[in-house]
């Protein structure tokens, strides 16, 4: 794994909520070890009005659903050739069974191209994802799963080097060019993702999955671990999509 690569997901972790609320309480307790009372209760006291922040439903609900009403559902009536289901993450234990291989995310993401696969004959899934810390890719991972639900192998194609989402469009842009194909990943990575392959040259339709957003109209609820998860999921992609838009 390349040092850039590493340094960027070193650096994106403290201006995630996770990482501003971390660095905030560490620096709190730093102070207050040093004595320093008044600028340790500022600190600590930030730490926790972010945290209430994020965790916040109504708040973590309006970030996702920013996102996730970019684009509807897909239309499975469409007959395009090729699918291409983006890698979300995985692990190779083996005591535990392939639907559990998978990251919440991927599973999602291979579920919707197996349907979508198999609502459109002749067609192809393409799965990309490098290996991570393990031995085997999520591409391989995700194809794994693919095959256990139907999918023939001569009806794949792995790619599985690409470490990001630029990766995975250069790799595709190789195989099909300017042909129309199914993007399938995270309805909350959906738009930075377009982009990305857009901005190549490619012709992606959207195929929106893993949604997280709530229909629960209510202010009055605690907050969650749940909703300070998908605070950082949105915030991830907002600061993806400014990066992206820096680097043109």
């Amino acid at each position: 794994m390349d040092f850039g690569f590493l340094l960027k997901k070193f650096i994106s972790f403290f201006i995630h909520p996770y990482g501003v609320v971390f660095t905030l309480f560490a620096i709190g307790l730093y102070l207050l070890y040093r004595h320093k009372i008044s600028y340790a209760k500022i600190s600590l006291t930030l730490s926790f009005i972010l945290l209430t922040f994020f965790s916040y439903f109504p708040v973590s609900n309006a970030f996702i659903s920013n996102l996730e009403n970019s684009y509807p559902k897909y239309d499975y009536k469409q007959n395009i050739r090729y699918i291409h289901v983006l890698g979300g993450g995985h692990n190779t234990d083996e005591t535990q069974p392939i639907s559990s291989h998978l990251s919440d995310s991927s599973t999602k993401r291979v579920l919707e191209g197996v349907i979508i696969h198999f609502n459109t004959p002749n067609s192809k899934l393409i799965f990309t994802g490098f290996k991570g810390k393990t031995e085997v890719s999520t591409a391989r991972m995700n194809s794994q799963l693919a095959i256990a639900l139907g999918v023939k192998k001569e009806n794949i194609i792995l790619g599985e080097e690409p470490k990001d989402t630029k990766e995975e469009a250069l790799f595709t842009k190789k195989l099909l060019q300017e042909e129309n194909f199914v993007l399938v990943t995270s309805a909350t990575h959906l738009p930075r993702s377009i982009k990305i392959f857009k901005s190549l040259g490619l012709n992606p339709i959207p195929a929106p999955a893993d949604f997280k957003k709530g229909n629960i109209q209510t202010y009055f609820k605690a907050p969650s671990a749940a909703s300070l998860e998908n605070s950082n999921i949105a915030i991830h992609e907002y600061i993806g999509s400014f990066w992206s838009s820096l680097k043109g």
